[in-house]
C-alpha cells in the first residue's frame, strides 16, 4: 500500500503540486506587504485624501477591492515574468 501511494504521488506530481502551493501563498504574502508598505504610501501621497484603500462609494468598500486588484495584478505580472525569463520559454504559451 505504501508503494502504491508513493507511485500515485510521482505520477501526478502531488509533492511537486504542493510546493507549489506553499511557495505561491508566501509569494501572495510577499506581494500584499509590497503593495501595502512600499506602492500604497506612494499612491496615498499623490491621491487627496491619502489612505485610498478605505474608499467608500456609499456602503460598498471600493478600496479593498481595488487593493486586492492590485496584489493581482503584480503576482500575474511576476508568474509571467517567472515564466518568459526564468524558465527560458520564447513565448509564455499553453502547450
Amino acid at each position: 500500500m505504501g508503494k502504491e501511494f508513493m507511485a500515485f504521488l510521482k505520477q501526478y506530481g502531488v509533492i511537486g503540486l504542493a510546493i507549489a502551493v506553499i511557495i505561491g501563498g508566501k509569494a501572495g504574502g510577499l506581494v500584499t506587504a509590497i503593495v501595502d508598505n512600499l506602492i500604497m504610501p506612494i499612491v496615498g501621497m499623490v491621491t487627496p485624501g491619502g489612505d485610498w484603500r478605505t474608499l467608500k462609494l456609499g456602503p460598498f468598500g471600493i478600496g479593498p477591492i481595488l487593493g486586492a486588484g492590485l496584489d493581482f495584478l503584480i503576482v500575474a505580472w511576476m508568474v509571467f515574468w517567472f515564466a518568459k525569463k526564468i524558465l527560458k520559454e520564447e513565448s509564455v504559451a499553453k502547450k
